[in-house]
């Protein structure tokens, strides 16, 4: 007992600091070594999580894929936001390795200057950045090669593309992995407004059609042709309105013999400065014959408008002002079908004057919306938005809730009737563009029964062909395919970075992957956008500009009726002196002391017009003010005085054992 009471004290208390450091060490090492792919992810939208789309791909790879990542070390000195940046990236990559069964291969790079590495990195296609006046480079990128001498590269790995990082190497793994891709046919009348022109079958250049050649081999189509071609896996129509009569018989035709379509409708595109549509474009009732037939229609003359999801825009109506255009829609998860695999990883869709769509409730097929506005929307007149300066205020003020969602997009499935059948049959001579008679069975090519004057030996009635449900997704809005609404472009060192504030490009990718079958592809999406809202402020923001609308609106409105009776007496009095000697106004003592009473009211007007939008403003602010201190001081403060109350506990009992223990 002696020699334990010798060394109670500092000399244990070293002891015990021993033991603990050389138990925290083995836990580490022997935490590092069996638990090295567990994580606990907390950020939203997973953005640390390996898709589950992910794990099929690289579990399904027949083929070896070989990978070489570059990091120069001098530049993690340089920038060490790229140093950590770095490191997430070979973490994940090496759990690519592990789920790939050995078949992905990574190889980890230092191109220093003028080294091999560094000669490589420039043959890989790498792009250097500078990283010191004397000319020296720095690397940072993936490049990616296959047994077939496919070739792939990221050429650097910028910042800006960060919570997209899954998306990107998965890309890169998929393009390595898939030499044959599902064909994807495009029928585009989308008015093209570049530089030098492209032919009527090429679509406009948008950047969305860069990533959907990253996952299917696209074929362009004419927007007059009669016939799909059949190795056409899925079919792509941008503005169903701009395309030919007999175009619109070649879709019902592809759709009724188990083509898949995605099919793109717009009361107005407004990208396309609102111009009209074409002389060679079908018959409006022939598009609506057409959408009939598939079980629904496009309300006609209208766009959808939503209060809780109108995009805030400037307005004209006072400088400096800003306003919610109810026609421009921001929408998120509780707009979608989140059960449809087509919405999987679309967390914000921006669109532009969308049609709205309504189900017909046609026996033997389904109708499923896909998009939809809030319960706060309303049908809006197309020709109130046309225009390049529609009147926002104006829409804010006569808005009236229908109290109910507008379908925006639907997906249909089930049995439909050809739309054209017995029309296609009529004009059968009359088509000799193809030199082939119009088919009325499912099979693409083949003739129906004819007599000897060329003529059908019987109607359609008489035999009935047999037809494949259909599977379409009809979207009422072509304007969200534009780059303006979904990305933003910035440019890097000569290289153009593109980040995604919506997920515009993903919601038309996935849709072609359901379509084409290729359902284990959905989940490549990136998951998350730049664009991360105070999602309360906005709501708070249009609650209390509601309340000072109609107050504003009012004052508006008092200060216009002035300003006309004004007017009005000025030109009675410019009225009565044009015969007086240099056209002087000829006022009475009652005008004159009208003038003078409207002006004062004028004045009083245009301060309370002033005083409710400063009041709007001051509301605003403490609503944004109160909830920014709650993200972001409020928890933190939180959280020290739970720390200052346990440690003041914690004392507390201390001394009353120290107490005890000089009483005992």
């Amino acid at each position: 007992m002696q020699w334990l009471r010798k060394y109670e004290g500092s000399r244990l208390a070293i002891a015990g600091l021993c033991v603990a450091a050389v138990l925290f060490l083995a836990v580490n090492v022997l935490a590092n070594a069996e638990f090295r792919g567990a994580q606990v992810d907390l950020t939203e939208g997973n953005l640390y999580t390996v898709a589950q789309g992910t794990r099929q791909l690289l579990g399904s790879l027949d083929e070896p894929v070989q990978l070489r990542l570059y990091f120069t070390p001098r530049l993690g000195e340089v920038a060490p936001r790229y140093a950590a940046y770095d490191a997430r990236v070979r973490e994940l990559l090496e759990r690519y390795v592990t789920m790939s069964n050995g078949k992905l291969q990574l190889q980890m790079l230092e191109p220093e200057p003028f080294s091999d590495a560094e000669d490589r990195a420039v043959a890989d296609g790498l792009q250097g950045v500078p990283l010191s006046q004397s000319g020296e480079q720095g690397y940072f990128g993936l490049a990616g090669s296959n047994a077939e001498d496919g070739r792939a590269v990221i050429p650097f790995f910028n910042l800006e593309r960060e919570s997209f990082l899954e998306y990107d190497l998965t890309k890169l793994i998929y393009g390595l992995a898939n030499s044959k891709r599902p064909t994807l046919g495009v029928i585009s009348a989308l008015p093209n407004d570049m530089p030098g022109g492209h032919p009527a079958a090429t679509p406009p250049p948008l950047m969305i059609f860069d990533h959907i050649r990253d996952f299917f081999t696209v074929e362009d189509l004419e927007v007059d042709v009669a016939e799909i071609p059949s190795n056409i896996d899925v079919l792509l129509v941008l503005d169903l309105n701009g395309v030919s009569d007999q175009t619109v018989r070649a879709i019902d035709r592809f759709v009724h013999d188990g083509g898949k379509a995605l099919v793109f409708v717009d009361p107005l595109i407004e990208s396309s400065g609102g111009r009209p549509k074409s002389e060679e474009a079908a018959p409006a009732e022939d598009v609506t014959a057409l959408l009939k037939a598939w079980g629904i229609e496009e309300v006609d003359g209208k766009v959808a408008g939503d209060l809780d999801a109108a995009r805030r825009v400037s307005t004209s109506n006072r400088a400096g002002g800003a306003g919610d255009y109810l026609p421009w829609l921001t929408l998120g998860r509780t707009n979608v079908d989140e059960g449809d695999p087509v919405m999987a990883n679309v967390e914000r869709l921006n669109l532009a004057s969308a049609g709205i769509l309504q189900s017909l409730g046609t026996a033997g097929l389904t109708v499923t919306p896909l998009i939809s506005t809030g319960p706060r929307s309303m049908p809006i007149d197309v020709e109130k938005v046309r225009g390049t300066m529609p009147d926002i205020m104006g829409l804010l003020a006569s808005f009236k809730s229908s109290g109910k969602p507008l379908m925006l997009a639907a997906r249909i499935s089930g049995n439909a009737p050809e739309a054209f059948s017995a029309d296609a049959e009529a004009a059968a001579p009359e088509k000799p563009a193809s030199g082939k008679t119009p088919e009325v069975s499912g099979n693409p090519g083949t003739a129906p029964d004819t007599a000897s004057d060329g003529k059908a030996a019987s109607p359609a009635a008489d035999v009935q062909p047999e037809r494949k449900p259909i599977q379409v997704i009809v979207v009422a809005d072509a304007d969200m395919l534009y780059d303006r609404f979904w990305v933003q472009s910035s440019d890097f060192f000569g290289e153009r970075v593109d980040v995604p504030t919506a997920s515009n490009a993903d919601f038309v990718i996935n849709a072609l992957e359901n379509l084409a079958d290729a359902d284990a592809l959905v989940g490549l999406r990136g998951r998350g956008t730049s664009y991360r809202p105070f999602t309360l402020v906005e709501e708070l923001r249009r609650d209390a500009e509601a309340r000072y609308r109609a107050k504003e609106q009012e004052l508006q409105q008092r200060l216009s009726e002035i300003q006309q009776q004004l007017e009005g007496i000025q030109q009675r009095g410019g009225a009565q002196g044009e015969g007086a000697q240099g056209g002087e106004l000829l006022l009475s003592a009652e005008d004159k002391a009208a003038i003078e009473r409207f002006r004062g009211e004028m004045l009083s007007v245009r301060k309370d017009l002033r005083d409710v939008q400063h009041a709007l403003r001051s509301d605003i602010e403490r609503l944004e003010d109160r909830v920014k201190f709650i993200n972001i001081a409020a928890v933190p403060i939180f959280l020290c005085g739970i720390g200052g109350v346990m440690a003041l506990v914690r004392r507390a009992k201390r001394s009353r054992a120290k107490r005890q223990t000089k009483n005992g």
